[in-house]
């Protein structure tokens, strides 16, 4: 490992090789990308099908784009045996070696921890899969949706006739979340140490996590929240409002912003000690009288003038904005948070990853071809042993 310079990024000098598959191990090597690390993405001869699912990025999938910048692929079959000698090199100089095969995968080609820590004791060795190792749903194939539905997220959301899924990747991003955060506890731990270490990440325990505090209201409240679609099971009013031309979300959290909100915003004062509405509890179990009564005012208003009497009495809200919205975001603007990103197809604007550190930029390197680096790591590893 390298010294770091004054204003060099976190992990350069760390070398992370994946093999890595769709999202949740894509995530967090491309945050390690990002501070620094050299990643070598191992991929097949068809690819990581995370490559083909779309063709929206000037004909590259959006899911590949977004998970892979700053990779180095190279294309190895690591049944042949110059795959396998290829693969014993990287392990022999990597810091970090992250799987998301099936699992019994990487210890079936010989690159369980197990094996790899005889020939190279530092190295942290990350698998990430559905349900974690050992029990009975080890082997279960496990998608995003599937884990929503197993960690009880789904319970939760949607509206009350249906569940409905979270609209991105949750399950997969949490698990990258958390293999992300246990690489680098791990090294600063090896720093301490000087060993390698053993890291075991489940989806279903990673979204499990995020939904704790739902959790601990069920089991000792007796009863789940019940799903409230854009609303909130216990506080009124909160959710979307409709305006003249849009949507406003806005949510009330106290007695007192209630009382403003009556006076000022929907400028109903006499509904601030209505006993239908007065505390927060009677709101909640009047919610679509209150609503409706709510949303006779608020459709009179432009959605600037709305979020103009929220925001002049401290009222919490946002407006409702589609993707389009939200790339025009002022504050993303305001913070020059954009960057281009070369790709195979030219380069794409992308925003930077949301840990500013002073003094720093992250790396955000090219979108990698498949193969694009193969001849290159193949000659250096070989040539090195």
């Amino acid at each position: 490992m390298t010294t770091s310079e004054p204003n060099s990024l976190p992990l350069d000098g760390i070398t992370v090789v994946s093999m890595e598959q769709a999202v949740a191990a894509p995530f967090a090597t491309r945050q390690l990308a990002d501070l620094g690390a050299r990643v070598i993405k191992i991929e097949r001869a068809e690819g990581d099908f995370a490559r083909n699912y779309d063709e929206t990025v000037n004909g590259m999938a959006s899911y590949f784009v977004w998970l892979n910048r700053g990779k180095e692929s190279v294309v190895l079959d690591l049944k042949s045996e110059q795959g396998k000698e290829v693969m014993r090199e990287l392990m022999k100089e990597a810091d970090v070696l992250v799987q998301n095969l099936a699992p019994g995968a990487a210890e079936r080609l010989g690159l369980g921890a197990e094996a790899l820590h005889e020939i190279n004791p530092q190295l942290i060795h990350v698998s990430i899969s559905g349900y974690g190792m050992g029990g009975s749903y080890t082997k279960r194939k496990a998608y995003d949706l599937l884990i929503q539905c197993e960690s009880g997220l789904l319970s939760v959301t949607g509206t009350p006739e249906a569940p409905a899924k979270v609209g991105v990747s949750v399950a997969d991003i949490s698990a990258g979340m958390y293999a992300y955060s246990g690489i680098l506890a791990a090294l600063i731990q090896r720093g301490k140490t000087g060993k390698g270490q053993v890291l075991d990440i489940s989806m279903l325990e990673s979204l499990g996590e995020w939904v704790q505090q739902t959790y601990f209201f069920a089991e000792y409240g007796g009863k789940a929240p019940r799903r409230a679609g854009a609303s909130h099971a216990s506080i009124a009013p909160y959710g979307p409002f409709q305006t003249l031309e849009g949507t406003v979300f806005l949510g009330i959290q106290n007695e007192r912003e209630w009382q403003l909100f009556c006076d000022q915003v929907i400028e109903r004062p006499d509904m601030a000690q209505d006993p239908r509405f007065t505390p927060n509890a009677r709101r909640v179990e009047n919610r679509e009288e209150l609503d409706d009564i709510i949303a006779k005012t608020t459709s009179t208003l432009s959605t600037e003038e709305l979020q103009d009497r929220l925001d002049a009495v401290g009222i919490a809200n946002a407006q409702l904005r589609d993707m389009h919205g939200f790339s025009a975001h002022p504050q993303l603007a305001e913070r020059n948070r954009w960057r281009d990103v070369e790709t195979p197809a030219g380069p794409v604007r992308s925003m930077m990853p949301p840990a500013t550190l002073q003094g720093t930029e992250p790396a955000m390197k090219p979108v990698p071809a498949l193969g694009e680096h193969t001849d290159a790591v193949i000659k250096e590893f070989l040539r090195e042993a």
